[in-house]
């Protein structure tokens, strides 16, 4: 059925803290050290911003995350003109150097495919609405009413004039007002589909661009539009993943406002776990119908088996066991294995303590539902690079991928005491803290699941199998 075609990855690239493309990314995991840390000033101002400690609507109780410097070029292939290159927002930049990596191929584990990119295509790239320059852009406006504002505020009369002043001139300095010409370049860099069009145009792909947004689940929902596409045959290649800056002021304090963030660091599964990290990333993918990849010659780096995705619609932020289940039953629908047929669960695992319980629960009814031959193992991402928010099924992808290529069950950092609430023994599952031989089961591929949640009630559930010649 061709609701159930295997799709082949045929190409993929990152770019996450620490790492500055595939190969490193998975150098990082391998080596078990965290790439979480103090951000730099630029990213948090920490004498306006940073009060450890306290809940606040202003602060951010935490100076950690995983940050990515945004790269200025080269972007590969890709010819930018001035106007164009100079509207772009970070998160296009970042995306551009990483499709460089995914159209060129560096460290064995991206390469140009041997068929080209023939046919009809798709660029669908999970990213947040409200793009950073949009951000900006809006700040400068409404800070242009509060400089008037300000001016007539009673509450300020014990101000001198100059005093007064120099409170709109601190404004004015912090946000200063964009003088550059307005051109049709500006609108790309403020929009979520820009990512996925600057993409499609700049690499001159035959593809419909757009962007996909799911909350933190972004990466797999646009994943799962573009195997439809392939599966439908209304497209013949696909460019995916995602992308997101979430170490900014903005969302720091957000988060932090909300009780989100972690104190320390990001500690999937660890008894202390108190919070995610924000983390910075962007991780892209390039896909082709099973039997296209293998008459072009590209060589696979693994095979999407099926995808479930359901919305339990119960709470804007808690998760739902009942809803990571129905999203877990309808990716096996897709597929010919059984749970007890996975090796590795790449989890959400965003080291909240409801969010891990619930999610090690779901997993265990799913994955401790029939005779398991040895234990299920379980990791996050999340754990070295933060949590990246619309990046992280893409995070948990490469890795996973990454991983199933090198034949080892990837570890977790952070982890000092297994949460004994978890119940792993149960399912049986492993959170394994050091790199591990993955072999196989006799006469099977590798295999694992991915998964990703988002806020709004949105779960997503991803099968991969290792690609073995003459086996699918």
């Amino acid at each position: 059925s061709s609701l159930s075609e295997p799709i082949a990855v045929v190409a993929l690239a990152g770019r996450f803290a620490g790492a500055a493309d595939a190969e490193t990314f998975w150098k990082v995991t391998a080596s078990g050290e965290t790439r979480i840390g103090p951000v730099p000033e630029t990213v948090l101002e920490r004498d306006l911003y940073h009060a450890p400690g306290a809940l606040s609507l202003t602060h951010s109780y935490t100076d950690q995350g995983g940050h990515v410097p945004v790269p200025e070029g080269p972007y590969g292939d890709a010819r930018i003109v001035p106007v164009r290159r100079a509207a772009m927002d970070d998160t296009q930049r970042l995306a551009l150097a990483v499709a460089a990596e995914l159209f060129q191929g560096r460290g064995g584990h991206a390469a140009r495919p041997a068929g080209g990119l023939a046919g009809r295509g798709i660029v669908a790239i999970g990213t947040n609405l409200g793009l950073t320059r949009e951000r900006r852009a809006h700040a400068r406006a409404v800070l242009r009413a509060w400089d008037g504002a300000v001016a007539d505020l009673t509450a300020l009369d014990g101000l001198s004039p100059q005093r007064k002043a120099a409170l709109r001139t601190a404004l004015r300095d912090t946000w200063p007002a964009n003088d550059e010409p307005t051109s049709p370049a500006a609108l790309d860099g403020c929009l979520a589909g820009g990512v996925a069009a600057l993409l499609a145009n700049e690499y001159r792909l035959d593809a419909v661009p757009l962007g996909v947004e799911a909350a933190c689940a972004s990466s797999l929902a646009a994943l799962d539009v573009c195997v439809g596409a392939l599966r439908q045959g209304t497209a013949d290649f696909a460019v995916t993943g995602g992308v997101e800056l979430a170490c900014t002021t903005r969302d720091m304090v957000l988060c932090s406002a909300l009780g989100l963030l972690s104190h320390s660091r990001n500690a999937p599964f660890d008894r202390e776990a108190d919070g995610f990290t924000p983390g910075d990333g962007c991780g892209l993918f390039l896909l082709k119908r099973y039997e296209d990849a293998r008459a072009d010659g590209d060589e696979i780096l693994g095979l999407v088996r099926g995808i479930g995705a359901s919305n339990d619609a119960k709470s804007l932020i808690a998760p739902d066991l009942e809803g990571q289940l129905l999203a877990m039953r309808r990716a096996f629908a897709e597929a010919d294995f059984g749970p007890a047929a996975v090796d590795y669960l790449e989890a959400h695992g965003t080291g909240t303590k409801v969010g891990d319980r619930i999610e090690i629960a779901a997993a265990g009814r799913m994955y401790g539902s029939e005779r398991r031959a040895r234990p299920l193992r379980i990791g996050s991402a999340k754990s070295f690079f933060g949590h990246t928010f619309a990046a992280a099924g893409s995070a948990g992808l490469l890795r996973t991928l990454l991983a199933m290529r090198a034949g080892t069950l990837p570890p977790n950092a952070n982890l000092r005491t297994l949460n004994p609430a978890l119940g792993l023994d149960a399912v049986p599952a492993v959170v394994d803290t050091r790199p591990s031989p993955w072999t196989r089961q006799p006469g099977r591929p590798r295999r694992a699941a991915v998964s990703s949640f988002g806020t709004g009630g949105i779960n997503y559930h991803v099968l991969v199998e290792e690609h073995l010649d003459g086996a699918s």
